[in-house]
């Protein structure tokens, strides 16, 4: 019986030894992790001042893509009104002429 007893005793030591052995594993891995996970953190905020360089670049150009568009937009309207200006210049000139010529009309 206290051979039984002795090896209870034993198994229920390592058994105990086994628990606390996993519990400072599982204790390591979780500092590990929070260290790992603040590692990450660090470098993504160190990388925040490159990534919002990087988006008002991108900005930047559409931006003065956009502009380029409008000003080009901008320059083909003035060419038509410059033409239907003149166009109509002409037609009131022909309208003067004519009633000039023929004031009846």
């Amino acid at each position: 019986m206290d051979d039984i007893l002795k090896r209870l005793l034993d198994a229920e030591l390592r058994a105990e030894q086994l628990a606390q052995k996993a519990e400072q594993d599982q204790e390591r891995t979780i500092q590990e992790a929070m260290r790992e996970a603040r590692s990450q953190d660090e470098r993504l905020r160190s990388r925040i001042p490159d990534l919002h360089r990087g988006y008002i670049h991108k900005a930047e150009e559409r931006a003065e893509q956009t502009i380029a568009e409008l000003r080009r937009r901008y320059d083909e309207r003035q060419v038509e009104l410059g033409k239907l200006a003149d166009q109509h210049a002409n037609q009131a000139l022909d309208s003067a002429f004519a009633l000039l010529i023929d004031p009846g009309l």
